[in-house]
């Protein structure tokens, strides 16, 4: 079995992306890292090839910045990368995600199991969202809980923008991937990075989704939303939770949530009641 790795990123230091963490923590895992690398205006390019591994391949890559159509020039960079792994799995890490390191026999026994059942098209992780500091996790369904992060390498798949695969039937009809249940969580840092770090992204990336993202003045969520985490972070991420990550996060009790907030309030409530897991999910799930 044959494992390839991919993501891309572009600015991953000026926008505060613990990339060289997330590659790393993957890398014992898999046989290549296919790294699209956009056109960048720090050193994110140095910082990588700094990491000295030759499963690491460099793809360099210019951006379309006339792509502003919800999040697809994400989507072409993703299929970039994607398109020249050779592995029987291709594994999508994105530059805010981070495997733990206990978690890497569980994933790689995962993909050995299903190695030769084509009924399983992908392979789907639990989230663990953290939001404002590496203390609270986001619960509501407003975030994914599961999401398909590795998909087999010989279905014919593109990606509408970085979150989720479609797989076409016949060049006309597409469908999410029928997955089966990693069993291990990916840790999601996207929204514990720095205020400044923060600001960088929603001056420089907003416009990618047709619109500009209002000044990211600090982290606001209703605190229903949110819960305390108790739980270990990869041993590989502790330096950057130390020296980049936001710490003084509290959630504010004064906050007025919005109607979409009002209503995943009710749907939280109808989970707990009815034991129900009601968040959008990008795939079908197959039961082994």
């Amino acid at each position: 079995m044959k494992i390839s790795l991919f993501t891309f990123i572009r600015n991953g230091v000026l926008l505060g992306y613990p990339f060289i963490e997330s590659i790393r923590s993957a890398l014992p895992l898999c046989d290549e890292f296919v790294i699209a690398v956009g056109n960048s205006e720090d050193d994110t390019l140095a910082r990588i090839q700094a990491i000295n591994s030759e499963k690491i391949i460099i793809i360099p890559t210019f951006w379309n910045e006339k792509m502003q159509d919800r999040g697809f020039v994400y989507a072409q960079q993703k299929m970039i990368a994607q398109y020249n792994c050779t592995g029987d799995w291709a594994f999508y890490l994105e530059g805010d995600e981070v495997l733990h390191e206990d978690d890497l026999p569980k994933i790689r026994a995962a993909m050995e199991r299903h190695l030769n059942n084509p009924e399983v098209e992908a392979l789907a992780f639990d989230y663990l969202h953290f939001f404002g500091s590496p203390d609270w996790l986001a619960k509501s369904p407003a975030w994914y809980r599961q999401e398909c992060r590795i998909i087999r390498n010989t279905i014919r798949t593109f990606a509408p923008d970085g979150l989720y695969w479609v797989v076409m039937n016949k060049n006309s009809r597409g469908r999410y991937p029928k997955a089966a249940l990693v069993g291990a969580p990916i840790y999601h840092y996207g929204h514990v990075r720095s205020i400044v770090a923060m600001q960088a992204k929603n001056q420089r990336v907003g416009k990618y989704w047709g619109h500009d993202h209002p000044l990211f003045n600090g982290y606001q969520i209703d605190p229903e939303a949110i819960c305390k985490y108790s739980g270990q972070h990869p041993a590989i991420v502790d330096d950057w939770l130390v020296n980049e990550a936001e710490k003084n996060f509290l959630p504010d009790t004064n906050y007025q949530p919005n109607r979409r907030e009002l209503k995943h309030r009710w749907v939280m409530k109808l989970e707990k009641l009815f034991g129900l897991e009601m968040s959008k999910k990008h795939f079908k799930l197959i039961k082994y």
